[in-house]
């Protein structure tokens, strides 16, 4: 950009700086969204083709992926430290500080990658023997949780790289990747998972097998862009930096409170297919269908979660109060009228949305009540991640931790257990205590970003 683009840009958002705050976001967050959508969409083919293939196997894929989410959860909130330090390090105008938080971030990447993986090898299976599940659902389930633990070094390594890349605004590449690892991804399951060109069906162990496939790829693809890229010796990649203790520490404790939080979150709802599972098989299926659709459309508060974290954290280390404030604001006004609109939309087509996923009746019947209901579920849930979000960017991490805990250990846990067996309310249970929780978690943290903000 020229000296004087630059200087009409900046006029322009000194004279609006909400709509330059509103351009920015979109900028930021499209790629983004794109992107956490090729996550999701990974997800909807596997459970797609599964689900096509056999409601059992869908089943069985569905717990292994519950209890592999948890760890990937907490794996992904580690890492999280990445973007916000990037972010950090350009709004202070330290380029090489920014490969500093990329080095440290691969480096944290392998570790937590290697430690999820020998600890859901070993465990998992185990863990799913002790939990008392219906039918062969545990047996089955063994196999795809331990090829889901094998894929996580190169999740982790992935994650890193990309969220550095998001770090410093470049939002497209990761993207693009993603998407390539989906074509990749189908592939492998539409040839595994029925069994074809003369291979044995394999069920959910060639979905998780493909996912394994698309996560080595995207791997490698990301850390091979970040080398060729042609500033990459001007940002630090490759020179190693001087030891900063003080910087290590605050990009491990944002990744820390991020893996908490993550850990909490997603370990309940993982937990939701174990009461599910105490029901019956059917419902398992049934929540599984429903909890994709909801975390498809999850993606799109992460995107704008990613992109106002991007822009709180700018301000942060510009130590610009009233520009964090804004870029916070139109953050959350964007999440709230998203969950409301796609909360309208969805409703109505409930029933043909799940008859997308699986061709058996009762599953139908029963994912299609459940998603329902959940319409009311997508704006507190959208703003309770793009808060957190904001609030770790700007060097608050311990609240959304603790409101994590409280929401949905503390909370949603109990609840949806009293609801769905002893008052045998059975899946809509499940999804009503999902939906209290997420509006209890919205609020306490809108409140604490309030509170924040009165400080300023």
């Amino acid at each position: 950009m020229s000296g004087e683009a630059a200087a009409a840009s900046g006029a322009e958002a000194a004279a609006h700086p909400i709509r330059s705050d509103l351009n920015r976001l979109a900028k930021l967050a499209g790629p983004v969204v794109v992107a956490r959508l090729g996550v999701m969409t990974m997800g909807l083919s596997d459970t797609i083709v599964v689900g096509r293939y056999s409601a059992e196997q869908l089943g069985y894929m569905a717990l292994g992926w519950a209890a592999a989410s948890a760890f990937l959860g907490s794996a992904m909130g580690l890492l999280s430290g990445v973007q916000v330090m990037t972010s950090r390090a350009i709004g202070e105008g330290n380029p090489a500080g920014a490969g500093a938080a990329l080095r440290r971030g691969l480096g944290y990447g392998l570790w937590v990658g290697l430690a999820t993986a020998i600890l859901l090898s070993l465990g998992g299976p185990w863990l799913l023997g002790e939990l008392g599940l219906k039918g062969n659902l545990a047996t089955g389930a063994a196999g795809p949780l331990i090829v889901l633990a094998l894929s996580m070094p190169s999740f982790a390594i992935s994650s890193a790289a990309s969220s550095w890349l998001e770090g410093l605004g470049r939002m497209t590449p990761p993207m693009l990747l993603m998407w390539v690892a989906n074509i990749l991804n189908l592939g492998v399951d539409l040839v595994l998972v029925p069994g074809r060109f003369g291979l044995h069906p394999m069920g959910a162990m060639g979905a998780t097998l493909a996912t394994f496939s698309a996560r080595t790829f995207l791997a490698i693809a990301t850390l091979a862009y970040i080398a060729l890229m042609p500033d990459a010796r001007r940002l630090g990649v490759f020179a190693k930096p001087p030891r900063d203790r003080a910087l290590e520490q605050e990009q491990r404790r944002v990744g820390y409170g991020a893996a908490a939080s993550n850990f909490f979150e997603m370990g309940a709802f993982s937990a939701m297919n174990v009461i599910a599972g105490w029901i019956s098989p059917l419902t398992v299926a049934a929540w599984a269908v429903a909890l994709n659709v909801l975390a498809l459309v999850f993606m799109v508060p992460a995107g704008l979660a990613t992109a106002t974290a991007v822009l709180v954290a700018r301000a942060y280390g510009a130590v610009d109060a009233r520009g964090l404030r804004r870029a916070a604001a139109v953050g959350f006004a964007v999440t709230a009228i998203f969950g409301i609109v796609i909360g309208v939309v969805i409703w109505p087509g409930a029933l043909a949305i799940v008859s997308l996923y699986t061709a058996d009746a009762q599953t139908i019947a029963l994912a299609a009540g459940a998603l329902a209901l959940c319409c009311i579920f997508f704006a507190p849930d959208g703003l309770q991640v793009v808060v957190a979000q904001a609030l770790r960017a700007r060097g608050d991490v311990v609240a959304p931790t603790l409101t994590h805990l409280t929401s949905y250990i503390v909370v949603m846990l109990p609840l949806a257990y009293v609801l769905a067996i002893p008052l045998k309310w059975g899946l809509t249970g499940i999804a009503a205590s999902v939906i209290l929780s997420g509006y209890l978690s919205a609020g306490l943290l809108l409140g604490r970003f309030w509170v924040l903000a009165r400080r300023d």
